[in-house]
This record gives C-alpha cells, sequence and structure tokens, in this order.
C-alpha cells in the first residue's frame, strides 16, 4: 500500500455506452458472449457479476470460460455459480479471502435463496498476450440483464516465467461407496464394520478425484458441494495427494490427512462459518448425521502445494470410500502452460442440483 506502482489500472464491464441507465447485457439462449478480450501482458485482479434469471438453475446452466494466450481448451470452465463458491446452484451470503457474494433476500452466512445475488472474485489471474473470458448461456431463456466487472492491470512484463490459473468443475452423482443405507457413525454397527476388510483403505483408486494436473504449478484448494443420500456422518474421508510421481501411485502419498472435516479446517463436526481460507458457508440441514446438501472450500492460500511434473489430489467419500453421495467441486491452481485437459464439462441435464 505504501510503494508506487507499475501497472496502469483497467477495467471492462457492462456499462451502457450511450450514457443511460441500462448497464447490462443481454445473452440469448446458446449463446457465447465474449466478456472481455484484453491484450497482455496484464493480470486480472478482480471480478464482479450479477445476473437477473428466470430458471431457477441458472448457477448450473451458466458457463464461465477463460482462456490465456490463445491456448485451444479453456484454462476456466465452471458453471457461474459453482466458481464463486455457490454450490448446489443456491443463492447465500459469505466471504473468505478469494470470493465473496451477497444477496438481497436472507443476511449472513447460511442465507437463503435470493432473487439477486452478487459474486466476487479476488484471484490474480496472470495472461502474457491475451486473455478472453466467455459465459456460455445454456439455458433454454434468455439472461435478460448480466451485470460485470472486469479489473485487470496493464504492465510492461510479467517476468520470465508466469504461471496461469486454473479452474475446473467435476462431478460424481453418486460416487460408488460400498456401505449403504444404514448406521449412525460411533454406533457398534458401525465400529464393527470398520473392523472388517471394506473398513481399510490403502490406495486412492476409489476416492473422488479433485485434481489431476501435468507441468509445473501449485494446487491453491477446492469448493465441494456435497449432497448426503444418506443418513451418517459424511466427513471421515481422508484426503491424498501425490506429487511428481510421473503418474505413478505408489503407497503412501506425499500427503496424507485424517479426515474431511480436518482437511478443511474444522474438527468434531463442521461448523457453519465462513474463514478466510476454509469453512461451511451453506447448509441445508444443521444436523450433521442427517441427509441433506452443504457447501465447504479449503483455499491453500498460505500453503500452497507445488508441483514440478505432477499431481493428482484425491479424497475418500467417507471413512474408505464407504458412502455414496453427490459430489461436486470446483480444483483451483496455478501452472505454466499448456495445461493437460484435466476433464470434460458435463451437460445441462447432469450438472442440474437435485431438488431440494
Amino acid at each position: 500500500m505504501t510503494q508506487l506502482k507499475t501497472y496502469s489500472a483497467r477495467r471492462i464491464s457492462s456499462w451502457d455506452t450511450t450514457g443511460g441507465n441500462w448497464d447490462a447485457w443481454f445473452i440469448e439462449p446458446g449463446e457465447v458472449k465474449v466478456l472481455a478480450d484484453i491484450e497482455g501482458p496484464g493480470v486480472i485482479s478482480h471480478i464482479w457479476f450479477t445476473v437477473t434469471h428466470d430458471d431457477p438453475h441458472y448457477l448450473r446452466k451458466i458457463v464461465l470460460r477463460m482462456y490465456w494466450d490463445d491456448e485451444p481448451y479453456p484454462s476456466v470452465e465452471t458453471p457461474l455459480g459453482d466458481f464463486f463458491g455457490l454450490g448446489h446452484g443456491q443463492v447465500f451470503t459469505y466471504q473468505c479471502a478469494l470470493f465473496s457474494t451477497s444477496t438481497n433476500y436472507g443476511t449472513g452466512i447460511g442465507g437463503t435463496d435470493g432473487p439477486g445475488v452478487a459474486m466476487n472474485c479476488w484471484v490474480p489471474m496472470p495472461f502474457a498476450k491475451r486473455a478472453r473470458i466467455e459465459i456460455v448461456n445454456e439455458q433454454e431463456v434468455p439472461i435478460r440483464a448480466f451485470y460485470f466487472y472486469i479489473d485487470y492491470q496493464k504492465h510492461e512484463s510479467l517476468g520470465p516465467s508466469p504461471v496461469y490459473f486454473h479452474a475446473k468443475w467435476r462431478r460424481e452423482n453418486p460416487c460408488d461407496g460400498w456401505k449403504g443405507e444404514g448406521s449412525i457413525w460411533g454406533s457398534e454397527a458401525w465400529k464393527e464394520r470398520m473392523r472388517g476388510p471394506e473398513g481399510i483403505n490403502k490406495s486412492d483408486e476409489g476416492n473422488y478425484l479433485i485434481l489431476e494436473a501435468e507441468g509445473q504449478g501449485h494446487y491453491i484448494g477446492v469448493n465441494f458441494s456435497i449432497d448426503r443420500y444418506q443418513k451418517g456422518w459424511w466427513g471421515e474421508g481422508d484426503d491424498m495427494i501425490f506429487i511428481d510421481r510421473g503418474g505413478k501411485r505408489d503407497w503412501p502419498p506425499d500427503m496424507h490427512g485424517t479426515g474431511s472435516e480436518d482437511y478443511i479446517g474444522h474438527a468434531w463436526g463442521m461448523q457453519s462459518v465462513a474463514h478466510l481460507y476454509s469453512g461451511q458457508p451453506w447448509a441445508e440441514e444443521k444436523d450433521h448425521f442427517n441427509r441433506g446438501k452443504i457447501c465447504v472450500y479449503r483455499y491453500h492460500v498460505l500453503d500452497p502445494i507445488p508441483f514440478t511434473k505432477d499431481i493428482r489430489v484425491s479424497i475418500e467419500h467417507g471413512h474408505a470410500n464407504n458412502r455414496s453421495d453427490d459430489i461436486s467441486s470446483v480444483a483451483y491452481w496455478y501452472q505454466v502452460e499448456p495445461h493437460r485437459e484435466f476433464c470434460k464439462l458435463l451437460p445441462v441435464a447432469l450438472r442440474l442440483p437435485n431438488p431440494l
């Protein structure tokens, strides 16, 4: 704050260039709308969106894509809401180090559905030659008003080896778990099941896959949207991270955790809080042992996980993958281009949230 800056600040927005007050863009069904096409070198420093909507699932049906330096594949490809941490197509208010949202119906952490929401992102996104940001309207109705700010910095140079921001959404609905409907975590039946061979996991083969990337860079975190199909405690899944293994996954992983709640920075269940780097900003049901949807996140801002060849990040769905829940996620990472195409975005019908 006390040092002179060497860049120039610029903005692209949806402002009414006629001088009027219709400061929004109309986007037809099926249309790919380029919000920004910026010459580099530069760094996108802040993004703000808000959208009028006629479809209750608009946050899952509208897709956000970003391309750096004329690459053929998007480095960012995710449903609009999930990118900002609004899982299950839900609208709520929260803030953390990288994102914030604010809805005009319901207040504070755990706010309920509202007619409108402001979405902010403060993740720095460098580009050497060109940045292109697109919105894809995969609804059957038009977007009557898409409002946006894209603030960026014009630089003389980014240095010899900039790393580029990436974000990808994926979903397993449901994950393939071996435990069916049944006992509550901690019961005698649960303890007996855990003693058996199905309660031992010395591989990440059946885990939920968060990220698989090749090249050089660093992993900076994930948000999860989990719909608990069965009763019982969901948070016993260990996180496992393999670094620079050349595609091999010899046991043990380079980083092995002790449970989903632990990876997210909580303990003794999940609490309805949104901290700087971890939290549970929204939960449909307060009872941790009941069914229902939740949204959680863990961002490695102060503790990024570097890789020089490749990285694989996964997490168990329940202890030893005993649960069969609906899990979707957005993984965030930086890496040197070109990047491997991590996953294909599912079609609209397979992205829709389950009914509340």
